[in-house]
């Protein structure tokens, strides 16, 4: 096969990092490249130079399409050869319609007048190569995030798509969604010849789909695989990713786990907007000082849920049930009653709601404890910096100086600077929902050491996440939700994923 894609020499840089050096990369044609990394390695910023997000003359280096030199002055010069980006965070406006959404910016005209049947038409061809039977007026906002990924697959092979790009495809879908699109990948790469490059965290994922890889480590190529190597196995990728070899991707440690610390007794949620309908049904369980517990579930089971009404009823209405820390009752009412009683509540939506994105590092990493760091209700610039400059190096964020803006970190780091914000505020009891999701392996295991060490301090953790083995991995003890109950409790050392699906599928209502 020829080369669709050759990217050679690539070197970007921003103000105090090189991004890229000397990246290179070659696609075949009607192949799915892996593309992977840590995070901050360079892979999304080699994709925004492939698409035109950063135009020619802001890299040095060459790229060439199809056997022919380009230079994208922007993503619509690359969008007009067929080169088409599906990033991470989608780009989907929920008001639209599927139709609508497919061929938004690139509609059906006849003399400037939208042709709708035709638009409908074309959008239910598209609907049936992506395997999704959904009615094309149906609204993008009524569509979980597994069918809206297809969505954008279709608004891609709209596009008339020869080269496709996926930036995390999978990082917000559960199981059964993921191994839908990655089935569907194979298939148009099968039936359609579709050439695609997929960036990805999850090696399992990789080896399903790919054909060849590329590994990219502090902005340099440090590996070109062809997947039918059998002798490159997961252990052989993390070693080029991480620079290192990780046989244990989760650090030892030795429970000491004491005394209760936190018990919820008959915990009952009502959706924020209906409320007849209980998200959270008479959940009863507790925690020990020094103890990591975990809350394994499929998502939409109501972990999330549950952990935000229990953080200062941050969701639902129509509350009930008790919570008691040392045996005393809690006043859970507010965010700062919830923060005052010790809790600290590490959000899944890091971007969204765990931080200040345009902000500094220096402004973030205090927010949740801003009187530790004012005079009379100012803050002092200096005590600010001093606290962000500390974490910095305890927690190992990696940055060209705290006053870089938190929109500009890898999601590793991002992550980082979100834990530093609620460690500062000195919790007892940390709830960490989805900790790791969108990170590297190599980051994790950074993220799985504090949580070590918080344990071993005699801190408190709860976390929930939809990773079975990272639950098995780093937790004491397990609870099982499901349709908003409790189903099943049981020591991490006799758990097993098929007995947390066990306890799932035989609790179905």
């Amino acid at each position: 096969m020829d080369a669709i894609l050759e990217m050679r020499g690539i070197t970007k840089e921003f103000p105090g990092v090189k991004a890229l050096d000397d990246v290179n990369i070659a696609v075949l044609r009607g192949e799915i490249r892996a593309l992977v990394g840590e995070n901050g390695a360079g892979k999304s910023t080699l994709m925004k130079v492939l698409s035109g997000v950063y135009p020619a003359g802001s890299y040095e280096g060459e790229i060439l399409y199809e056997g022919r030199p380009m230079a994208f002055k922007g993503i619509a010069d690359s969008e007009a050869l067929g080169i088409i980006i599906i990033h991470q965070e989608l780009a989907l406006v929920p008001e639209l319609s599927i139709a609508e959404n497919i061929f938004l910016g690139n509609e059906i005209a006849r003399r400037g007048v939208i042709d709708w049947p035709e638009t409908k038409r074309r959008t239910v061809s598209l609907l049936e190569k992506v395997g999704l039977c959904e009615n094309p007026d149906t609204k993008v906002d009524d569509l979980g995030l597994g069918k809206q990924q297809l969505v954008e697959i279709a608004k891609a092979l709209s596009k008339e798509v020869k080269l496709l790009i996926l930036d995390e495809p999978t990082s917000s879908l559960n199981e059964r969604d993921s191994d839908a699109l990655l089935d569907l990948l194979i298939d148009l790469r099968d039936r359609e010849g579709l050439t695609a490059i997929m960036i990805s965290h999850k090696l399992n994922e990789v080896s399903k789909v790919a054909d060849s890889l590329t590994v990219l480590r502090d902005g340099m190529t440090v590996a070109s695989r062809d997947m039918s190597d059998t002798s490159y196995g997961e252990g052989e990728i993390i070693r080029d990713m991480v620079g290192r070899s990780m046989s244990d991707r989760y650090p030892p440690r030795t429970p000491r786990i004491g005394e209760t610390v936190m018990e919820v007794r008959n915990w009952q949620v009502h959706h924020p907007a209906h409320v007849g309908r209980l998200m959270v049904k008479d959940v009863n369980f507790h925690l020990h000082r020094g103890e990591v517990l975990g809350i394994a579930g499929l998502m939409g089971a109501g972990r999330t849920e549950l952990a935000m009404s229990l953080f200062g009823r941050s969701y639902g209405q129509g509350i009930s049930g008790e919570v008691r820390i040392h045996g005393r009752h809690a006043d859970l009412t507010t965010i700062p009653r919830a923060i005052k009683a010790g809790l600290a509540y590490v959000t899944e939506d890091r971007k969204g709601l765990g931080l200040v994105l345009d902000e500094t590092i220096r402004r973030n990493v205090p927010l949740a404890n801003l009187k530790a760091v004012a005079n009379g209700g100012v803050v002092d610039d200096r005590r600010e910096a001093a606290v962000a400059e500390d974490y910095r190096t305890r927690v190992n964020i990696k940055c060209s100086s705290i006053e870089q803006e938190a929109v500009n970190l890898s999601g590793g780091n991002q992550q980082k600077v979100v834990l530093s914000k609620w460690l500062f505020a000195d919790p007892e009891i940390l709830i960490l929902d989805e900790p790791t999701r969108g990170i590297d392996v190599g980051a994790k295991f950074e993220i799985y050491t504090i949580i070590a060490e918080l344990a071993a301090q005699g801190k408190s953790i709860i976390v929930i996440s939809s990773e079975m083995p990272e639950l098995l991995g780093i937790t004491d003890r397990l609870y099982v939700m499901n349709e908003g109950r409790f189903v099943g409790e049981l020591p991490t050392a006799e758990a097993t994923q098929e007995k947390i699906m066990a306890m799932i599928v035989n609790s179905g209502e």
